[in-house]
């Protein structure tokens, strides 16, 4: 006789939950928790493979990633890096192990060589996974994410079914994933990193940490943040030497500015957005309000992720509403105070 369903979700009280673990939450301090999904985004030429591979030898070895960041205890990794031949990658990794006085032979990195390797495909997913289970990283890199599927990255539910399957990944093995990802064209300076992401808005609201590559000035900086942790401050690196590796020039270097006029022309748009929300009688969809303002519907969409995550914007299903709390100002100060 079959058991009966069960009708009630598990529950427990919030005093008998297990007991964070402060002293083992950092896999590289300040960069990277121990589990979670993370990703390196920035624009093309931004050093972020470098830097996902400084990541994975820096646990391998249990060196200080970027010279600077202890990592709690060496520990096995996995790599896909989907652009580059099997000898680059060997390269770049012989290349990094030498200004570390480290011999690659000795270090626990695996790299996947399969080709191809599609995540929305399930066939591919369960060989990814039973590859984990395998070689028990804990550590897996994935670069780029855009060679890692053929969904469309603008389409929020096709992304939320890729992502929950890492984070089902990342949970089932307890392990980090770390994400490289590329900004959209246009770039973000002056705004928030975070939403020059390309694609869905998904992807920043999704991941545990973020690590991200911009060049300001012809310099290259480095900023992160974390969901759930303070971050450090912001970083000025270059790649140097004849075996080439990522080096810390100074930290706290990201300059204050003027928004971009990339950035300027979001907060435009914000601000218009906001006025077909206050004007609507009841919560409208973003199909009404892209014709109401003959925009493209990238940029309505990501107008509304700019402004709900602001609190300027509530969303109801498919519809969405104006905050009743977020004024309009006629020079469009409050929505470029709230979005800075």
């Amino acid at each position: 006789m079959s058991a009966p369903p069960e009708t009630t979700l598990p529950v427990v009280r919030a005093s008998d939950l297990e007991e964070p673990d402060q002293e083992h939450h950092w896999l590289v301090e300040s960069l990277l928790p121990r589990r979670g999904v993370a990703m390196i985004g920035g624009a093309p030429k931004c050093a972020k493979s470098w830097s996902g591979l400084d990541l994975s030898l820096s646990v391998a070895s249990g060196t200080p990633c970027l010279g600077r960041f202890a990592v709690s205890e060496p520990a096995p990794t996995l790599i896909y890096l989907a652009e580059d031949p099997a000898n680059v990658v060997k390269a770049r990794l012989q290349g990094l192990c030498r200004h570390r006085g480290l011999d690659l032979a000795t270090m626990p990195i695996d790299v996947i060589t399969v080709p191809t390797l599609r995540l929305d495909l399930d066939r591919d997913r369960k060989r990814l996974s039973e590859t984990v289970r395998t070689c028990k990283p804990r550590l897996l890199l994935l670069d780029p994410f855009v060679r890692l599927h053929r969904i469309n990255e603008n389409d929020a539910g096709e992304v939320s079914a890729l992502l929950a399957y890492l984070r089902e990944l990342e949970r089932e093995h307890e392990i980090a994933i770390v994400l490289v990802h590329h900004a959209r064209k246009n770039g973000t300076a002056g705004a928030q990193a975070g939403q020059g992401l390309r694609g869905s808005g998904d992807f920043y609201a999704f991941v545990d940490s973020l690590l991200y590559l911009r060049r300001v000035r012809d310099q290259l900086h480095l900023t992160v943040e974390h969901r759930a942790a303070s971050a450090p401050p912001a970083i000025e690196l270059a790649l140097c030497g004849d075996d080439t590796h990522l080096e810390i020039v100074r930290a706290g270097a990201v300059p204050d500015g003027e928004p971009s006029p990339v950035v300027a022309r979001q907060h435009n748009l914000d601000i218009r957005v906001l006025r077909v929300l206050q004007k609507a009688i009841a919560p409208v969809s973003r199909a009404a309000i892209r014709a109401a303002l003959h925009c493209r519907n990238e940029s309505i969409g990501e107008a509304l992720v700019r402004l709900a995550e602001t609190g300027q914007a509530l969303r109801q299903g498919d519809l969405w509403a104006r905050a009743a709390r977020t004024p309009i100002e006629k020079n469009g100060n409050a929505a470029r105070r709230a979005t800075l």
